[in-house]
């Protein structure tokens, strides 16, 4: 299992690092896990499960949609105000969060109303799994994904 590690580290440092595309594959990664963390939250909200409630004004249900809007043009505006090498990283994990969470409820968008819960909500999760397979097919490349599939045929095949 280390070897299988080492092996994939190396891919890692060959096909993201040196190909400049650690911002992509963090974006990816920050997507990802925002995602199922903020469907495990929906979901133990909606069952009433854990001290988590939405977050109203009032009446007014405030959506996770907003707060990623919010953070989607707060780090749209600072990647392009300030050209900071240092900063790439951060901003690329923050682009991931806003990113999910707005299209987590992509189907308010698409509706203009709140379906997150009914059948049309479910077109949230079909536009969060054609941003995952855009960014992971195509911003990441297929070296990396060719590899990873030869270095796990291989570990497999020692066993």
């Amino acid at each position: 299992m280390e070897r299988l590690a080492d092996d994939i580290a190396r891919l890692y440092e060959r096909a993201i690092v040196r190909t400049g595309k650690e911002p992509e594959f963090f974006v990816l990664v920050a997507f990802l896990v925002t995602f199922i963390i903020v469907r495990i939250i929906t979901h133990a909200i909606h069952d009433r499960k854990g001290r988590l409630r939405n977050i109203t004004v009032g009446n007014l249900h405030i959506h996770h949609l907003v707060w990623g809007i919010l953070l989607l043009l707060i780090t749209g505006y600072l990647a392009l105000a300030f050209d900071a090498p240092q900063w790439r990283t951060t901003l690329s994990v923050l682009f991931g969060v806003g990113a999910a969470l707005t299209l987590d409820e992509f189907a308010l968008w698409l509706h203009l109303e709140d379906v997150y819960w009914a059948k049309e909500g479910r077109s949230s999760v079909d536009a969060v799994v054609i941003a995952v397979a855009i960014l992971a097919i195509f911003l990441l490349g297929q070296d990396f994904w060719i590899g990873s599939g030869r270095l796990v045929v291989r570990f497999f095949g020692e066993l």
